[in-house]
């Protein structure tokens, strides 16, 4: 599979939206757009660029598309098969046990470890967020899934518990500056692509595999990086970010799978295949993250 995926990345590096400038300019107008404003007196002109950029986007999933599509319609479209296939997905998918990673727990300094995370934090779309855009109509045992694990990400209504100030926290801890122009077009592809898949209803069903995913590969990543913290001397307060992830991950993926995965697949199959092709487009964009922080860190040194 991940042969696969690498051989059709290396045939698109031509594409248009695979650049800084594209990218980058796609976090700025996501940035905006879902930021609470006020209506403006040139909500005209403003409508002309939503238009403009929203047709873009999805022009850059629509391509992302192309990369997985063979591969998604391969996924089973009964409820059994399919959570077979989603939960290899850990083991065999693109980008998964990336090396980048065992690197980070043992090898990588304060430094590397600070570039890497400015650029984790920069690309970070905010999975509450995600989560919240995404449940919008879904069925309602879908929806309370989603609804538990929103409830988590809020803390269960603990300022202290919630898991973006914890992230605002380590950004500090560490001082890094993680701003649109710092960051590499792969990063903000990832942030992109997730948000691009949770605002457009027509990949509703994308987002819940994304996100699905995410909840299933994101518990290995973050017990790694956690372990790299550690060994430059952050404490267990100041990990808590990826110490909590690395744990509470993994319950949230069994009950995502079994509570919004399985009855939606259950109701209809066709499910299936879009949540196949949203989990793979996530997992594409990470293996395109991992490869480009490896040039940039370790590969290198």
């Amino acid at each position: 599979m991940i042969r696969s995926i690498n051989r059709q990345m290396t045939e698109r590096r031509g594409s248009q939206f695979l650049t800084d400038s594209f990218q980058r300019g796609l976090a700025h107008w996501n940035r905006e757009r879902l930021e609470p404003s006020f209506p403006e007196a040139e909500d005209s002109k403003l409508f002309d660029r939503d238009l403009k950029m929203h047709r873009l986007e999805l022009a850059f999933l629509q391509e992302l598309r192309m990369e997985i599509t063979d591969l998604a319609a391969a996924a089973p479209t009964d409820a059994d098969g399919f959570i077979a296939w989603f939960e290899q997905l850990e083991r065999t998918g693109p980008g998964q046990h990336d090396p980048l990673f065992e690197w980070l727990a043992s090898d990588a300094d304060r430094d590397q470890l600070r570039w890497f995370f400015e650029q984790e934090a920069a690309g970070e779309a905010g999975f509450d967020d995600l989560v919240a855009l995404t449940q919008v109509k879904l069925p309602v045992r879908a929806k309370l899934e989603l609804a538990r694990n929103y409830w988590d990400e809020m803390g269960r209504g603990n300022a202290k518990g919630m898991h973006g100030p914890m992230l605002d926290a380590l950004v500090e801890t560490l001082a890094v500056n993680p701003v649109i122009e710092n960051t590499v077009w792969e990063s903000l592809a990832l942030a992109n692509a997730m948000t691009a898949m949770a605002t457009n209803r027509q990949f509703a069903w994308h987002s819940v595999g994304a996100l699905g995913v995410i909840e299933l590969t994101a518990p290995g990543r973050s017990a790694c990086v956690a372990r790299g913290l550690r060994r430059i001397g952050l404490t267990d307060r100041e990990r808590r970010y990826f110490d909590l992830h690395a744990v509470l991950d993994v319950k949230h993926s069994q009950d995502w799978n079994r509570e919004a995965i399985r009855p939606l697949v259950e109701e209809d199959g066709r499910r299936a295949t879009a949540m196949a092709e949203g989990a793979l487009m996530r997992l594409v964009c990470g293996s395109k993250c991992f490869s480009r922080y490896r040039s940039a860190l370790w590969e290198t040194t």
